[in-house]
């Protein structure tokens, strides 16, 4: 009953920006929960933050602490990943995802998602 859509991937240099976007068809429960993954060639699904509809509250990797915000529209059913101070390693393909269990502050498990996207290429040159 969900469909995600992602968009807004690129090529970008070194230390510069891009803005994801991740459009949720029809109506989203609140109690969800939205992550952001991405996978590198050869490299397993790697969690990189995830925002509680209901509250806003986020969560993120370390690795992206500091440089990644993900934010959300009710409005438009769309979450944001603004992406900043990027580096060669964030090259990956970038993809939205919905948890539907309610009770969970955030999951960072992709295996407990419901719902992906198709993803969106990332990549950032040195």
């Amino acid at each position: 009953q969900v469909q995600l859509v992602e968009s807004g991937g690129g090529l970008v240099q070194a230390g510069g920006s891009l803005r994801l976007s991740c459009a949720a068809s029809g109506r989203t429960f609140s109690g969800y929960a939205m992550g952001w993954f991405r996978q590198a060639p050869g490299k397993e699904r790697e969690f990189v933050g995830c925002i509680k509809w209901s509250s806003g509250r986020t969560y993120y990797a370390n690795s992206v602490k500091g440089r990644f915000t993900i934010s959300r529209d009710n409005v438009k059913n769309t979450v944001y990943l603004q992406m900043n101070s990027l580096k060669p390693e964030d090259t990956a393909v970038y993809y939205c995802a919905a948890d539907q269990r309610s009770g969970i502050l955030y999951s960072a498990k992709w295996y407990e998602y419901d719902y992906w996207g198709q993803g969106t290429q990332v990549t950032v040159d040195s």
